[in-house]
């Protein structure tokens, strides 16, 4: 077994006995209402944000004959993945310090058709007044050294409840449907246990490789919707 895959099942262990410790339960315990109301406040973050990526779409649809999104996929932490995360950023186990310190808890995929379009559509998304940008990571432009690549945006959007309005963090990710197919594949990959080190750092570079190439397919079809575009234009004069 390589020292790496030692390592994280040496972590993995670590982790899962914390999650049963005295101090999880008391807090699951004494938190039980209060955590299962902030989650229901992170759901209700996500529906917000899908319902503005489906309205763009529509608009879109209507506006330029296309549609820019192939799918939206949204999900909310489990609470083993934010303790978990919690533990690994030596945060203090309160909500207040979850809520403030993990941002990813909310996230929403956006695929797109092209890369153009997931600029244009986070374009359209912090225009709109009721976003505010905390953060943005840009994977296309620097890709990960294995060759991931997506656009990230940690933002902060409202829900309005029946007393108050509230700030709630959602992750935002934008990417391809080369790009997600690159993603999910590699991420089975990663986590198979018991391959050799030597064996590991040629499937490394064969996903590179494979990152380059999902790429590459990326431009080329950009540019044949362009081509298609220009002359659908000139024969319509």
């Amino acid at each position: 077994m390589g020292i790496e895959n030692y390592m994280e099942q040496a972590r993995d262990q670590i982790l899962r006995k914390s999650l049963m410790s005295d101090e999880f339960l008391d807090f699951m315990r004494e938190n039980r209402l209060p955590l299962d109301t902030l989650m229901a406040h992170y759901h209700c973050a996500i529906m917000e944000m899908e319902t503005k990526f489906n309205v763009l779409n529509r608009q879109f649809s209507l506006q330029y004959d296309r549609n820019p999104i192939e799918s939206i996929k949204v999900r909310v932490k489990s609470m083993e993945s934010i303790i978990k995360k919690a533990r690994r950023k030596d945060i203090p186990l309160n909500l207040k310090s979850i809520e403030k310190n993990i941002r990813d808890i909310a996230g929403i995929r956006v695929i797109c058709s092209f890369q153009d379009d997931i600029y244009v559509l986070a374009d359209c998304l912090l225009r709109q007044d009721d976003i505010s940008l905390i953060e943005v990571k840009d994977y296309i432009k620097t890709p990960k050294p294995g060759g991931y690549r997506s656009l990230h945006l940690i933002v902060e959007i409202p829900i309005f409840l029946d007393t108050e309005k509230k700030q709630m963090k959602v992750e935002v990710q934008l990417r391809t449907i080369a790009m997600d197919f690159w993603a999910s594949l590699e991420h089975k990959l990663r986590y198979k246990k018991n391959i050799p080190s030597e064996e590991a750092s040629i499937l490394a570079k064969e996903l590179l490789e494979c990152a380059e190439i999902s790429s590459s397919l990326d431009m080329r079809m950009e540019k044949i919707r362009n081509r298609i575009a220009k002359a659908s234009l000139a024969a319509a004069e």
